[in-house]
């Protein structure tokens, strides 16, 4: 049998929408679809400064589970405005993956997200 260990950030919207950030069963970890908010809740202005801070929470919770993004399989990108979001991600997507960048990714726009001035969220599956 399979257990389930998961992460989370403590933010009020899990418990409203009953969630967490991130789940590990057997060698596979998913990652709630990430937002670019501090651990206060605040979201970041623009969607270059959301994305740098969505990539940041990732990161914290691939550490919490000792692993880092060479351990991302997939990642999935929603964006507000595709051009915005493309640009985003080939800045940032170097920045958070480095050069050699071997990840499955897909990007889609859409026209709204959960919280009012949200431009990108990320949701990443991980293997051990």
């Amino acid at each position: 049998m399979s257990t389930k260990e998961f992460k989370t950030f403590d933010m009020p919207w899990e418990k409203v929408y009953g969630y967490v950030q991130s789940v590990k069963s057997g060698d596979t970890v998913w990652i709630s679809g990430q937002l670019g908010h501090d651990m206060e809740g605040n979201l970041a202005e623009g969607m270059e400064n959301q994305f740098r801070q969505t990539y940041q929470n990732i990161s914290r919770l691939l550490s919490a589970f000792g692993l880092n993004t060479g351990h991302i399989t997939e990642e999935v990108i929603y964006v507000t405005n595709m051009q915005e979001g493309f640009a985003g991600r080939q800045i940032l997507g170097k920045e958070f993956y480095g050069d050699s960048c071997i990840v499955a990714s897909t990007i889609v726009g859409v026209t709204e997200l959960a919280l009012p001035g949200q431009k990108v969220e990320i949701k990443i599956t991980a293997k051990v």
